[in-house]
Order: C-alpha cells, then structure tokens, then sequence
C-alpha cells in the first residue's frame, strides 16, 4: 500500500476532526498532531470567554457615547471657538448678516458691553464677548464652509468685512477666499468641491491656531487633550505647514506662523467628560491658570488656562439638570 503523504494525511485527519467535534483524532506523526490541537482550538471560535470580552467592550463603548451626550450640551461639540473682541454686539449682528446666523444668546453688561453672546452658523456655534480683566481681545482665525464661497464671500464684504484675497480654486481641493471681519478675526470661507460643504471630518466652523513653535503646541494638545493628529503637513524647513487635528468630536487646525500670518491668541470652548482631571494635566504641562474650577450658575463645571502660546482653553463638564 502507498505511502500517504503528509497534505493527504492532514486533509484526511482535518475532515475527522470536524466529523467528531468532541476529541482530536489520533497522529503518529507529532508536527501533524500539534497542527490538529491547534485546528480544534479553533474549530469552537468564537469562544464563550472571547464573547463575553465582546460584550464587555461594547457595553464600554455605548456607556461612553451616552457619556458624551451628557457632558456636551444639546447642539454643541467638543470645541467650540470664543471670539473676545472689541464691539462683540456688532460680531453678533455681522455673524447673523453675513453668515445667515442665528443668535442664540445675548447677555449684555450695564455698560452696554456684552458678557457673552453665542450665534449658530450651519452646524456650529460661535461664542464671544466684549475684553475685560482677564480676558484681553483675542481675534481668531476661523475655517468656514458653506455651500457656495463666492456668494458668502460677498455677503461677509456687504457686511462689513474686508477682502484678503477672492475666492479662487485651491490645489487642496476647495474654493476658498479670505475676509477680516469689522472685529479682526480672519474667515477663510471655503466649499470643497467633492462635496459641496465641507470635507469629511469637518463642521461649519473650525477653529485655527497660528502660533511661532507649532511643534510644542502639537505635543500640548495631544498630552493634554488627547488630541488625534490626522494630518501634518510640513515647510522644507521642518516647520508645521497645516495640521489637523481631531479633539473629541471637533477639528482644529494648526499652523507655523510666518511672514503675512503673525501669530494669533485665540480662545477656545472646550468639554471634557471630566474637567478637573483635564484642567490638572494642563497646568502640569506647563499651562497657567485664568480661573479655578467651580461649578458655574450657567450648569458647567469648568475653568479657564492659558498654554504657553497665549491661547485661551475654558474646559467645561456640562452638569446634567
């Protein structure tokens, strides 16, 4: 009688063992036998142990989608920009002419300065106030996308704004042109033209920082906020180009500063599922305090640090009614 080979003998011992599912059929061939116990391990798989793991990570990961219902307030993300500038009621009514916003609130001081004010613009909010103690003027540079740029574009310079440069095609795939508001922060309003708004990832309005020394800011914001860097692009020299970067639910775009873009202090609104835990890691890495934590008669938890680079975070746990 022939000599079996070994593929015929392990063809032949496979279709035993799937035949009787409660041993592992004999071998005098040792290499054949340890392949078999390991094709049994296998046959059972998924095991009850491996199921029950399954279990425990899906449960772990609905709990933490409902956490993050809960520590955002409706309607907001996880960042959201504050314009601090000088005549933040003329922001507020530029924001509603120019960018078919919708102001939400308007809480003014006796003086007539706003303390704060907050405006929808598509699918985001823009929060923003009138300088004072603390908190001095911070324009910001803010991405905006709408369905059509050039139409925006006009309406913002109808409104008040100033052109930095029209809206033309740009090799990263939006058409996109630049205004300064009445107020001084900077507006790139763009459509990416794959999809007629905004790229994947991206909402209405993304906050932009423009700091001298992107690379320690980039460290900062992934110690501290666990911040996913999703792209960098970088100059010859080394230096930070663009940078995107995903906290929470929300984008932030990141630049060197350089030449006719000087650096820009910006605040910026920030929840957290645990705002003391965030709040310690930040003056840790090296961030200063703009005010303790406490719980706020507005229902967060929250406290103000400034980074290194002067940008402002307000980190906030909203508190649940």
């Amino acid at each position: 009688m022939a000599k079996r080979s070994p593929q015929d003998q392990l063809d032949q011992a496979l279709q035993a063992l799937l035949a009787r599912t409660d041993s592992v059929p004999p071998s005098r061939d040792p290499k054949l036998s340890a392949l078999l116990r390991l094709a049994a391990d296998l046959r059972e798989l998924p095991s009850e142990d491996f199921k029950a793991q399954l279990k425990v990570d899906l449960e772990r990961k609905v709990s933490m989608t409902t956490a993050t219902a809960q520590f955002i307030p409706k309607g907001s993300h996880s960042v959201t920009p504050y314009l601090i500038v000088e005549g933040a009621d003329r922001m507020l009514d530029f924001c509603c002419q120019a960018f078919a916003g919708e102001e939400k609130l308007r809480f003014p001081r006796p003086d007539g300065t706003l303390q704060h004010a907050a405006v929808r613009i598509g699918d985001s909010i823009v929060e923003m106030g009138d300088p004072g103690g603390k908190w001095p003027p911070m324009p910001a540079g803010l991405h905006l996308y709408v369905r059509d740029a050039d139409a925006t574009y006009a309406s913002a310079l109808a409104s008040g704004a100033t052109s930095l440069y029209a809206p033309m095609d740009q090799p990263y795939g939006d058409r996109e042109g630049g205004v300064k508001d009445p107020c001084g922060n900077t507006w790139y309003i763009a459509t990416h033209r794959a999809t007629g708004l905004a790229p994947e990832g991206f909402r209405s309005v993304t906050p932009g920082l423009q700091v001298s020394g992107a690379d320690g800011l980039l460290d900062f914001l992934k110690q501290v906020f666990e911040a996913d860097e999703t792209l960098c692009e970088r100059t010859p020299e080394g230096n930070v180009a663009h940078a995107m970067l995903r906290i929470g639910d929300s984008m932030v775009e990141l630049g060197e500063a350089h030449g006719p873009f000087p650096p820009l202090r910006c605040a910026l609104h920030l929840y957290v599922p645990d705002a003391d835990a965030v709040y310690q890691r930040a003056l840790a890495a090296g961030a200063k305090s703009v005010y303790p934590l406490k719980n706020q008669p507005y229902g967060e938890r929250s406290g103000g640090v400034e980074d290194a680079w002067g940008n402002h975070w307000y980190i906030a746990t909203f508190l649940e009614k």
